[in-house]
């Protein structure tokens, strides 16, 4: 009995055991919105990759650090507005952007801890600031970003979980999409108007590790 009782306090202590850490990896499709293409973000897909640390504050909200990487590009001839003598413009560019975002669980999210309604799915909204390198045609720039997402969340294991996630990311500026498609119909950018935004959605992995607590101090 008591090598029984062992056992079990062991399992139920393993449930209760947090982590505040996470470490992903992501991958998953990209697209562009700007002077190239104004319609469907996703009408020139291209190829979205991320490296990202949580910090699990609590099982609603985490804070989280990410590199980004995304193939972009658009095309003039895909859009209904005709420029001046006919002329079509295109780019292919990467942009690579690095932020910090906070996440916010509709549930909360974990296993275990049934008296706290634990969840192994969840939905969230994130949002943060970052700042974005694009390379276009051997030309680099550099604006702020606001990336706003909405994602879903899955428990495979109690330390590694799987991840949706849909986020748009504003730049503040326009030259994502190169040089000669600044103002090309003649409306200036400003720090707001007139500029770009990418957007990507990743499916990603990712695994806990530094324990929260590993002891309980109450003894039924």
């Amino acid at each position: 009995m008591a090598a029984f009782h062992n056992a079990a306090a062991a399992q139920s202590q393993s449930q209760m055991e947090t982590y505040r850490l996470d470490i992903g990896a992501g991958v998953g499709m990209s697209g562009y919105l700007g002077d190239a293409n104004s319609g469907n973000p996703f009408s020139h897909p291209g190829v979205g990759l991320n490296a990202s640390l949580r910090y699990l504050a609590n099982t609603r909200w985490a804070f989280r650090g990410i590199l980004t990487a995304a193939s972009l590009s658009g095309s003039t001839k895909d859009m209904s507005n005709v420029l001046p003598g006919g002329a079509a413009y295109d780019f292919k560019s990467w942009v690579y952007d690095l932020g910090a975002r906070a996440e916010f669980n509709f549930f909360n999210y974990g296993l275990g801890k049934e008296y706290q309604q634990m969840s192994r799915f969840s939905p969230y909204l994130s949002l943060g600031i970052g700042v974005t390198m694009a390379s276009v045609e051997g030309d680099t720039f550099t604006a702020a970003t606001l990336p706003m997402g909405v994602g879903v969340k899955y428990k495979l294991q109690p330390r590694v979980n799987l991840g949706l996630e849909f986020t748009m990311t504003k730049v503040f500026g326009d030259h994502i999409d190169g040089k000669d498609l600044s103002d090309i119909y003649l409306i200036k950018s400003s720090f707001l108007k007139n500029t770009d935004w990418y957007s990507t959605l990743m499916i990603s992995l990712s695994y806990e590790f530094g324990e929260r607590c590993v002891t309980c101090h109450r003894i039924d």
